[in-house]
């Protein structure tokens, strides 16, 4: 199995600006929960849009791939020089995810759905 782009991830500076603009403008369907919404766009991508303090200072767009075997992935990452900026942990909400830094430095977010 290869990896698929299934969310992308916008930290924003406020919550409610962003919803005017995905949600109202764009009809992207929203979930909210405090500081965070989850949007659904077409193929089953994901929109997950996080205020800024619960996110990394640098993260501004992320892409999100799901991935099998997340943790050798993170070790063979590390081991051919790259960066692992968050070490494979399971999150709140049942998955697990590291963040990487890509070639040229950007975030990236791998997840292994459970």
């Amino acid at each position: 199995m290869s990896a698929a782009l299934t969310r992308v991830v916008i930290s924003v500076r406020a919550l409610e600006p962003a919803l005017a603009f995905y949600r109202d403008l764009l009809g992207l369907p929203a979930e909210l929960t405090p500081g965070f919404a989850m949007l659904t766009a077409g193929n089953g991508v994901e929109v997950f849009l996080h205020e800024r303090e619960s996110q990394a200072s640098d993260l501004s767009v992320a892409a999100t791939f799901t991935v099998p075997g997340l943790d050798a992935l993170c070790e063979a990452w590390a081991a051919q020089g790259g960066e692992v900026v968050d070490a494979p942990e399971t999150r709140p909400w049942g998955d697990r995810m590291a963040v990487v830094r890509d070639a040229d430095g950007h975030l990236v977010c791998l997840v292994e759905e459970r």
